[in-house]
């Protein structure tokens, strides 16, 4: 397929944001503090012993429509290195106090206090899991999926811009220059923030690289065809760097069709067949 061919199909494909993946230490202890703390609910779990590992779905609702996150336990490792890359995890609630509070009865690690960003009006707050992975928590009058967004640091803001742009088809819908705080913050995503669960690229003055640790693993998207989201994907990193790490096709066993590749800083991203996704569910 032609190149223009290829963009004007990536701009009328079926996406969307399906869930994070990354690895804890203690499954039974992570699925505790997501639904008791953070109000979550235990969609599916699995276990895998022939491939030593574990994994369990937890979210806010139906996978079909909701954002999820999949937790991923490997057989003996107590423990791992978030890095300095990973940002955090947004929710959103209408009441941000009150799910502090909440979330400080079941001992969780309250990193920032609840009350307005410097500067502004919105209140927020800060926690950690009990595997060190941050999330903010941002009080909304109006929201879809509480799981508003993920957030990772890039070295090179604009080139991290365009390849999302132009690899996945996500669009800009926010810029937050911070001069002061030497910090930039884009939002991207494929509806609104009020609508959906979006991905925020944000840049530090300066930082050029971060570790990316060894706990964080990945973020799936869906796309109604994985072979020439390939050929996209394949055409942006030919421009713009990073590499196709998957080439695309079915998983053993699961025969869901992936295609697996990473942006120009190294973070990862697949895409997975809508009617194989589905199936999965079923």
């Amino acid at each position: 397929m032609a190149q223009t061919d290829l963009f004007d199909w990536l701009k009328n494909d079926n996406r969307r944001f399906l869930h994070v993946v990354y690895r804890v230490g203690d499954l039974d202890r992570a699925i505790k503090f997501y639904t008791q703390a953070l109000g979550m609910k235990l969609l599916r779990q699995r276990d895998v012993p022939e491939e030593k590992y574990a994994n369990a779905f937890v979210g806010f609702g139906d996978e079909k429509s909701y954002y999820s996150i999949e937790l991923t336990y490997n057989y003996g490792v107590s423990s791992y290195d978030v890095g300095d890359g990973f940002g955090h995890f947004g929710i959103a609630t209408q009441d941000v106090y009150k799910l502090v509070e909440h979330i400080r009865a079941f001992g969780g690690n309250i990193t920032r206090e609840a009350g307005p960003i410097q500067g502004g009006t919105t209140i927020i707050a800060f926690v950690k899991d009990p595997d060190g992975y941050t999330f903010a928590l941002i009080q909304r009058s109006v929201f879809v999926d509480p799981f508003a967004h993920i957030t990772l640091r890039v070295g090179d803001l604009e080139r991290g811009i365009k390849f999302y742009e132009k690899a996945l088809g996500l669009k800009v819908l926010r810029k937050d220059d911070n001069p002061e705080k030497k910090y930039t913050v884009v939002a991207l995503g494929y509806k609104g923030e009020e609508e959906s669960t979006v991905l925020e690229l944000t840049y530090n003055y300066g930082v050029t690289e971060y570790s990316k640790g060894n706990g964080y693993a990945q973020i799936a998207i869906g796309t109604d065809d994985v072979y020439k989201s390939a050929e996209v994907v394949n055409l942006v990193t030919q421009e713009l760097g990073g590499k196709i790490t998957r080439q695309p096709g079915p998983l053993p066993g699961l025969n869901t069709k992936i295609v697996g590749f990473v942006d120009p800083e190294g973070w990862k991203t697949v895409l997975v067949d809508n009617e194989d996704f589905l199936k999965e569910l079923e």
